[in-house]
């Protein structure tokens, strides 16, 4: 059999023009650049959404080391004094921060101030942690005491905020201690009667 009339090969592919050739391996080749983007990207998406979700359940949440360094430190009190927070821990907390300068943190004080007159006796206690002056805190103070201490916290009382949930810095705000130092409850805003007796209940 001459070579003429030997079974020839599928050549198709060999027969096109080598322009031709290159648009077809280009063309296969973008095709499997775009398959393996769209498959990173939805891979990156997925990430993304597990790292959101995760951010959304947090909800801006306390630092897991925020208890412990807040026991850790201490403030200085109206009258000068040093308030170790160790001191404190045992028992349960409430920790209150205000302003002179904020309406509903001045409007809930008297409300915090019978809460703790009627819990004392039970082991509660009530901390005020003003972030302000400290000449307007001591001048407030004169015009309606507390009959629980409060001390000034300043730029670092802010920051301890912060580390305790409060992304927005926004006042007042309230955290709540379990007696083991652990924080139990936290709230963004003007407290409320009805909130102070659910979290008398968890004790």
């Amino acid at each position: 059999m001459s070579p003429s009339h030997l079974p020839q090969a599928d050549s198709s592919s060999d027969s096109l023009p080598s322009s031709a050739k290159r648009s077809a391996v280009e063309a296969a080749g973008a095709a499997s650049r775009r398959r393996w983007i769209t498959l990173g990207v939805g891979a990156l998406a997925a990430l993304g959404g597990v790292g959101l979700a995760s951010w959304r359940m947090q909800g801006g949440g306390a630092t897991q080391a925020a208890p412990q360094n807040f026991w850790q430190t201490s403030f200085e009190g109206p009258a000068g004094e040093t308030v170790q927070m160790a001191a404190l821990r045992g028992r349960p907390l409430l920790l209150n921060f205000w302003a002179t300068w904020c309406p509903p943190c001045v409007e809930e004080l008297p409300m915090l101030n019978r809460f703790y007159g009627e819990h004392r006796a039970k082991g509660w206690q009530v901390l005020g942690l003003a972030i302000d002056q400290p000449s307007n805190v001591r001048k407030f103070l004169q015009r309606l005491p507390l009959d629980f201490p409060t001390v000034l916290g300043g730029l670092a009382g802010t920051d301890l905020a912060r580390s305790l949930g409060n992304q927005k810095g926004g006042l007042p705000f309230t955290v709540l201690f379990d007696t083991d130092g652990s924080i139990l409850k936290r709230k963004m805003g003007q407290l409320t009667t009805q909130d102070l007796q659910d979290w008398a209940r968890l004790m």
